[in-house]
């Protein structure tokens, strides 16, 4: 018994293979490597943010939508696209980070800005949702009170002077619609003008020349802001010279589709840009287009590959 365990003592461990070291060494540095590669491909997020509002133009084709996200952790969607694009934006807020919609603002009820909402509606916990007393006779239309109305939730009224949320550094409000009544729902658009510091962006959905004069007589120095989201896909319906001239952007973001049977963006639209020194993005040029700030020190613009 004595001498066995003696023996036992006595055998040398077997070295562990040289092929088992190197995989212990590569292994990790391979993990390492994709994760590294996967946050480096991740879109912005909550997680990241750093104290900025990021706001990012998606690519909805001939569409429009914009996801932001504030400083304190919250968001907001304005407009979803088309149908045909829900899933496009609930992907792209998934992956931003979020469950939760905090503000969801539908501009007006065209389907290329509220055929994705329903959707969107059943699949997120949604805050507050603005929108502007404007109906029309659509089963798009139909489907988003649907949505709104099976999740138990009441819409606020989108108008001019209406202030979503304010404090030292940040302001939501709305500049538009200043009329009750319109003939084209275009001019219904919600207006919205976010402020953050000293840096500022103003949505203005497909809001054309009547609700832009009315706007201009309403209060000509708010329109003043950095980044424009163009309106009405750059037709030449929007985007006058005295509004232009009024907001003075340094930045203008226009979404539209690629080769869209409406010619959008119109060249008279692109001219008027050109002639204030915009510097142009567009979605059917540069895909989802977002854009950066910190409130005080300019703007970090992103575009994706396409």
């Amino acid at each position: 018994m004595s001498t066995k365990r003696n023996n036992q003592r006595s055998k040398k461990k077997s070295p562990i293979p040289a092929i088992v070291v190197l995989l212990l060494i590569i292994i990790p540095s391979v993990f390492s490597a994709v994760n590294n590669q996967l946050d480096k491909d991740k879109p912005t997020s909550v997680a990241d943010n750093d104290n900025n509002i990021i706001v990012h133009f998606l690519d909805v084709g001939q569409g429009d939508s914009e996801f932001i996200e504030f400083p304190d952790g919250k968001c907001m969607l304005i407009d979803a696209g088309t149908a045909e694009y829900s899933y496009t934006v609930t992907e792209a807020i998934e992956d931003y980070g979020y469950s939760t919609i905090d503000y969801v603002v539908a501009t007006h009820p065209h389907a290329d800005h509220i055929g994705g909402m329903s959707r969107i509606i059943e699949s997120f916990d949604v805050g507050e949702i603005y929108m502007p007393k404007a109906s029309t006779n659509t089963k798009t239309f139909e489907n988003l009170l649907t949505a709104i109305s099976d999740k138990g939730m009441s819409v606020n009224t989108a108008k001019a002077g209406v202030e979503i949320y304010s404090d030292s550094e940040l302001k939501m409000e709305f500049l538009a619609p200043v009329s009750d009544s319109y003939e084209d729902l275009n001019n219904y658009s919600a207006v919205l003008k976010i402020t953050y510091g000293s840096n500022s962006f103003l949505f203005t959905g497909d809001a054309e020349n009547i609700s832009e004069n009315e706007m201009l007589l309403y209060d000509y120095s708010a329109l003043s802001s950095d980044v424009l989201k163009v309106g009405h896909h750059g037709s030449d319906s929007s985007s006058t010279a005295e509004f232009l001239n009024a907001v003075q952007p340094e930045y203008a973001i226009i979404s539209c589709g690629t080769g869209n049977s409406y010619g959008h963006p119109h060249s008279e639209t692109m001219d008027r840009l050109n002639d204030i020194g915009a510097q142009v993005y567009r979605t059917d040029k540069q895909g989802t287009i977002t854009v950066i700030c910190d409130g005080n020190n300019g703007f970090d613009i992103q575009c994706e590959d396409k």
